[in-house]
């Protein structure tokens, strides 16, 4: 079984903390594999430029073994749930300030289709008044029952009940019925979390009308929330947030 492990590419250079008031960006985007491939750096690039953002979520990221991706001015981590002879794959979380800590999982159960396990990502960011900003960075798992998804979404919760302070949990979570849907709404309730509703949402992926991609919060202030139309570039929309502390 692949076990989950860290891959910092770039030191962690930027260690300054989020500060009361401050506004900052959460982009959060499935991309199909195609991390590597100039059409998706490019789309990035623009992207963050019209929607400044401080924290960078992707899923189904594809990264060479022994090449560091480069996205200057970020550090990040990376949660792989396969890996070949040349590359890994998974979600990454990237951020322009410290991580003070990163922890790496993998689902309990394989998925039926692939035999492959998801992974996710809880990613600690200091805040001016002591606390931390927890991050989890979600690719939940797909082709099982919808009791095998509530198994690991309990487990999920499970972690974040020992969190106190602000909270976001964002990706792609598979929902595409209404009983696993269901089970993600009552997974936030559980952890006293809201829904980040977007603007121009019909961009959002779904699969049989349910979306697939969401940004919930706790402890903080929406400022905004919007879809973003790269329909050219990945099967998935991203997404994105401002929120402040």
């Amino acid at each position: 079984m692949l076990k989950p492990r860290i891959i910092v590419p770039q030191r962690f250079i930027h260690q300054q903390a989020i500060i009361r008031g401050e506004e900052f960006g959460v982009l959060c985007w499935n991309t199909q594999k195609l991390t590597q491939t100039l059409k998706f750096q490019v789309a990035l690039a623009r992207i963050l430029h019209q929607f400044p953002s401080l924290f960078l979520l992707l899923q189904e990221a594809k990264l060479t073994l022994h090449n560091d991706w480069k996205i200057p001015h970020w550090s990040y981590a990376v949660a792989p749930n396969m890996q070949t002879s040349r590359s890994v794959y998974g979600v990454l979380t990237a951020s322009q300030i410290a991580f003070t800590d990163v922890q790496t999982r993998l689902t309990s159960k394989r998925e039926g289709l692939f035999a492959t396990h998801k992974s996710y990502m809880l990613s600690y960011h200091p805040l001016a008044n002591d606390q931390s900003l927890l991050i989890v960075n979600v690719h939940a798992i797909n082709f099982v029952s919808a009791n095998y998804f509530l198994r690991e979404m309990e487990l999920l919760r499970a972690e974040l009940n020992h969190h106190n302070g602000p909270l976001i949990v964002a990706g792609d979570f598979n929902v595409w019925n209404r009983q696993r849907r269901l089970h993600l709404l009552r997974f936030c309730r559980s952890v006293g979390l809201r829904q980040a509703y977007m603007s121009d949402d019909h961009h959002i992926k779904t699969y049989r009308t349910h979306p697939l991609d969401f940004i919930f919060y706790r402890d903080l202030v929406l400022k905004e929330a919007t879809a973003i139309d790269t329909t050219t570039v990945s099967d998935h929309n991203p997404i994105y947030a401002r929120f402040a502390v």
